[in-house]
């Protein structure tokens, strides 16, 4: 049985352990590594944030910089203009919240006002100082997701002997300064960053051991969907990166998530329910 969590967010509290959290991913990107272009207009966007809401996600995540291997860095001022309107526009129209995929404070402050109630945040507060103080004052949730290097340098960091140990120290460390800065523990979730500074055996140690992270009295999200380190294992086709992420969504749910954070929204829901209701018989 996985602990029992609230995690507590402005407008709303999502009750986690039961039932798995369907995180939806709506990237507003023409350089995505998996769904590149496809919502980069607005108004499709909107579409397709209101149709993950009926395929049964219970959480939107909007990005608008795409942040997979070879990927460029974009300014806020072009973040902000790919993010906001998309947020303002689903924040009246989803009964679900909405998370933003960001890093920047500026950009989260942003996404807040538009209506945004988590962030979503690849550092783990490490590259924006600011960020942690704007969390603890505005009461959204947070996702502190595990990487090393600056943005740069995530997916060029060298292998290490003991990957699910780093993790464990980085998240640490991560939640530490969420605390220090006001962040109470209610509002934060932990999220390993598979795929993120780790290589496909690295990957695959630390979704086989995310047990190991129930030592950390958070609520776990983990976020397979897609990622190269599937590839490596099967045939790079659309059928077995959905297969493949289905086996990783069920791994995770068993091994103690309690968010999934995925492209495929439907056919994960099918995978988590079912999961869940084994694990629960």
């Amino acid at each position: 049985m996985r602990p029992q969590y609230l995690w507590t967010l402005p407008r709303t509290t999502i009750q986690l352990g039961d039932r798995t959290a369907i995180m939806g991913i709506l990237n507003v990107t023409p350089d995505s590594f998996s769904d590149g272009g496809r919502f980069f207009d607005r108004e499709t966007a909107i579409a397709q944030g209101k149709e993950l809401e009926q395929q049964g996600a219970d959480i939107l995540d909007v990005g608008g910089e795409s942040t997979r291997p070879g990927s460029d860095e974009i300014g806020e001022q072009e973040e902000t203009r790919r993010v906001i309107p998309v947020i303002e526009a689903l924040a009246h129209a989803l009964k679900i919240p909405i998370s933003v995929d960001t890093y920047r404070a500026p950009v989260a402050q942003r996404a807040i006002e538009a209506g945004a109630q988590i962030v979503n945040d690849i550092s783990g507060l490490r590259f924006d100082d600011e960020l942690s103080r704007l969390i603890a004052n505005t009461r959204v949730g947070v996702v502190l997701m595990h990487s090393r290097g600056e943005r740069d340098e995530i997916h060029r960091q060298p292998s290490v002997t003991n990957p699910v140990q780093v993790v464990l120290d980085g998240l640490q460390k991560s939640v530490e300064a969420a605390r220090a800065a006001g962040v109470p523990d209610s509002a934060i979730i932990i999220d390993p960053g598979i795929g993120f500074s780790k290589d496909a055996p690295a990957s695959l140690a630390v979704l086989k051991n995310l047990g190991t992270f129930s030592k950390m009295p958070y609520p776990l999200l983990v976020g397979t969907s897609r990622k190269s380190f599937i590839r490596a294992i099967t045939q790079d086709s659309s059928d077995s990166r959905l297969l493949g992420t289905a086996a990783t969504v069920a791994a995770a749910i068993a091994g103690g998530a309690h968010i999934v954070r995925v492209h495929d929204v439907r056919e994960m829901r099918v995978v988590s329910d079912v999961i869940d209701r084994i694990l629960l018989a």
